[in-house]
């Protein structure tokens, strides 16, 4: 197949470039094109949206990643999500609807459906209540692309719960380090089910999507499995051959630190510790059953621990 990728330098599109252009064609739209080795060519935003995208060559599938990440420091301005989130998903899909493209893969986020997980477990069909300007701005990107007419086209929204693999620049660096220097997690007491996405999985999902015929529709991305944030430090700490310092501290006792932190403006605040300990669980279910299959190819042990070894 002959694939377009929005987004290709970042860590995503990256990790895609390697696992398809084995048995791909790729070509890439970014915003700024610099050659890559197994992509033929990179257009710039500018250079395609001046030509109307005419200068792109025939391809079968675009996948849209270009986005805003999360700022999770909070320091962002909410129109930038909305003018790249929103913005660039309707100039590539206005695109992809006027072309002779079959395929279209969105990357949206479990945060365009819930910023915390109401009951045990994320499925599909929840009613959205995203919260925050990336979380808004990626269902309005959906909203948009559901709005629209498709005759004979192929369209996925795909939800992917947090992304790990070789270049990962996220959460899980931040901790590693934490881990690294030997600070001790004080929350040990709070056992918390979080759900995880790796790379591996997430470009084994996409081959599959690419080379089958499966129906439409959004679809959650995660692995089997969960891990708490104590079996992540765990994991984290014998990637470093240390022994892991977690402390279980009393639950209440924490609680009340961070009712004091929410008052005096202190780095551990009430909602900084619910983030930091809720369970945040997300099923996969319905994009196994689209692929016929009963497992993903990794587990979330061994992709962690694939991913702690680049750090």
């Amino acid at each position: 197949m002959k694939i377009l990728i929005t987004g290709i330098h970042g860590f995503v599109g990256s990790n895609l470039v390697s696992a398809l252009k084995i048995n791909h064609t790729i070509y890439g739209l970014d915003i700024i094109s610099p050659e890559k080795d197994g992509v033929i060519k990179t257009f710039s935003w500018d250079d395609a949206e001046a030509k109307k995208f005419s200068l792109l060559p025939s391809i079968d599938t675009i996948i849209h990643l270009a986005a805003k990440a999360h700022d999770t420091k909070n320091k962002s301005e909410a129109q930038a999500y909305f003018d790249i989130n929103l913005g660039l998903t309707q100039k590539i899909f206005d695109y992809f609807l006027q072309s002779k493209v079959r395929k279209f893969i969105f990357f949206s986020s479990v945060k365009a459906a819930a910023d915390s997980v109401e009951g045990d477990i994320l499925i599909e069909e929840v009613v959205p209540k995203p919260v925050g300007p990336y979380g808004e701005s990626k269902i309005a990107a959906e909203k948009y692309i559901q709005s629209q007419e498709w005759k004979d086209k192929e369209v996925y929204i795909l939800r992917p719960c947090m992304i790990h693999g070789p270049g990962n620049r996220g959460n899980l660096n931040l901790l590693y380090y934490v881990v690294a220097k030997g600070i001790p997690w004080p929350l040990g007491a709070f056992e918390n089910r979080r759900s995880f996405t790796s790379i591996d999985n997430l470009s084994f999902v996409v081959g599959q999507i690419i080379e089958k015929n499966i129906d439409s529709g959004i679809y959650n991305m995660a692995d089997d499995e969960t891990l708490s944030t104590s079996e992540l430090i765990e994991l984290i700490a014998a990637s470093r051959n240390r022994k892991p310092v977690i402390w279980k501290m009393n639950k209440a006792f924490i609680n009340r630190i961070a009712q004091i932190g929410t008052v005096c403006k202190l780095p551990l605040n009430t909602e900084r510790l619910r983030k930091l300990t809720e369970n945040y669980v997300v099923s996969n279910l319905k994009m196994k059953e689209a692929l016929g299959i009963d497992r993903l190819p990794v587990d979330v042990r061994t992709g962690i621990k694939r991913t702690l070894e680049t750090f």
